[in-house]
């Protein structure tokens, strides 16, 4: 059974950074390809960033330069870390795991860029 748990969403100032988590499982995790997705109210959900299995990666034009995606295949875990936050990066992040037809999702963790 594949589960995907993410962690590390909150409140933060903007200019400021958080660093979400998501711990995966029921997946050979060190052959898959992992991506962050996120939904701010009334909008559709997108792609943030994707990471390969050997680690290469790809972001949104967004976020290029401000969040690194990263991976532990020891701890079957991929990271976001985000930093210059901004108002408009307010969303409801998403793991996902690229197998089967849909793949896999998390349920996902609240960031709010606020002061």
């Amino acid at each position: 059974q594949v589960r995907l748990v993410e962690s590390g969403g909150g409140l933060v100032q903007p200019g400021g950074s958080l660093r979400l988590s998501c711990a995966a499982s029921g997946i050979i995790f060190r052959a898959s390809v992992m991506a962050w997705y996120r939904q701010a109210p009334g909008k559709e959900r997108e792609l943030v960033a994707r990471i390969s299995d050997l680690g290469v990666t790809n972001y949104a034009d967004s976020v290029k330069g401000r969040f690194t995606a990263s991976r532990d295949n020891a701890k079957n875990t991929v990271y976001l870390q985000m930093n210059s936050l901004k108002p408009e990066d307010t969303a409801v992040y998403y793991c996902k795991v690229d197998l089967g037809p849909g793949g896999y999702w998390g349920q996902g963790t609240q960031v709010t860029v606020s002061s």
